[in-house]
């Protein structure tokens, strides 16, 4: 852009308004100049004498001629001017905020079997816990989130990853038709959230157990699960879903409260969406980690082009006093 310092669209409001000003002060200095120029010419005026003659008017030409003779001086502003709109410092600033935290390592394991179509939490179980899931996910930063779905049998339905797009768009395909096997796997859903993050290396990792069920299905007790958690440095929060007002739809706490307390982590229950989208909340807190907020200021100067539209004017004033213009627009 220094190229282009010629051009008129320096002096547009459309210019000078985007533009902040390093020292504005001296913008204030501006209105002062033509004050200087007045005084400066009465002075002058008071010191020179002048002869009671009058002459004979000359037509146009001699009115041209006096306006004329007035350039020097207005160059002479307009350089000045333009002196202090350069030591104001005119500048584009682009901020940039960069934040940085470690992060760390969260798998989701939610069951999709079909108790979690019951209607105790409307519209159904399911829905709700997708729904929450998805919420707690926008919350975080540069964590490595991954999700386990299970039933009779667990799926890993997403690998750790940073990509929350995705995991929004695999957590709105999910229904309890992923998985045929009838049941409730969780001590095997447990052991493929440990096998996703046992060879990670991350000061927190944390597996997030969302279910409605006793363990029916599967080969991994929960309980042994839970002890391999602790093993690797995972802590467990099991969240049981459901009112359980009947026998349709009763919700088992006994194991979810059984691998919390083996692996230290925490045991929920959730008997609506508030209190459900609290639990999150409240583990959104607990596994907060510390985030660096660094802001950058890109700055850019357009002073030059300014200083050199002033030397262009004083070149021009100091050209028509000095040569030969100087005796042609003297009065």
């Amino acid at each position: 852009m220094q190229n282009d310092w010629f051009q008129l669209k320096w002096f547009s409001y459309d210019t000078l308004s985007k533009f902040e000003w390093e020292n504005p002060l001296y913008l204030y200095l501006i209105p002062v100049i033509p004050i200087l120029f007045l005084l400066r010419n009465w002075i002058r005026s008071s010191q020179t004498q002048k002869l009671n003659v009058a002459f004979v008017s000359g037509g146009v030409k001699s009115s041209w001629v006096t306006y004329l003779r007035f350039l020097p001086a207005a160059f002479l502003f307009l350089c000045t001017a333009l002196v202090l709109v350069s030591l104001a410092r005119p500048q584009k600033v682009n901020v940039k905020n960069d934040r940085s935290s470690e992060g760390i390592e969260i798998m989701l394991a939610l069951d999709i079997s079909s108790s979690m179509n019951s209607k105790d939490i409307p519209p159904f179980r399911l829905a709700v816990a997708k729904k929450v899931a998805s919420n707690f996910i926008k919350g975080r930063f540069q964590d490595r989130i991954g999700m386990v779905v299970f039933a009779g049998e667990p799926y890993s339905l997403c690998p750790l990853t940073t990509d929350y797009e995705m995991l929004f768009e695999y957590i709105e395909d999910i229904n309890s038709d992923l998985i045929r096997t009838s049941g409730t796997a969780i001590g095997n859903a447990l052991g493929m959230c440990i096998n996703r993050m046992r060879e990670v290396k991350s000061k927190s990792k944390v597996a997030i157990l969302l279910s409605d069920g006793d363990n029916t299905a599967g080969n991994l007790d929960p309980t042994t699960a839970a002890q391999l958690a602790k093993a690797y440095g995972v802590k467990v929060y099991t969240i049981a879903v459901g009112r359980g007002t009947n026998a349709a739809e009763a919700v088992d706490e006994r194991t979810l409260r059984e691998i919390a307390k083996v692996s230290d982590g925490q045991f929920f229950r959730a008997t609506d969406a508030n209190s459900l989208q609290a639990i999150f909340k409240q583990i959104d807190k607990i596994e907060k980690v510390e985030i660096k907020n660094n802001q950058y200021k890109e700055v850019q100067d357009f002073y030059h082009q300014y200083l050199r539209w002033a030397i262009v004017f004083l070149l021009l004033s100091l050209f028509l006093k000095s040569t030969f213009m100087g005796n042609i627009l003297e009065d």
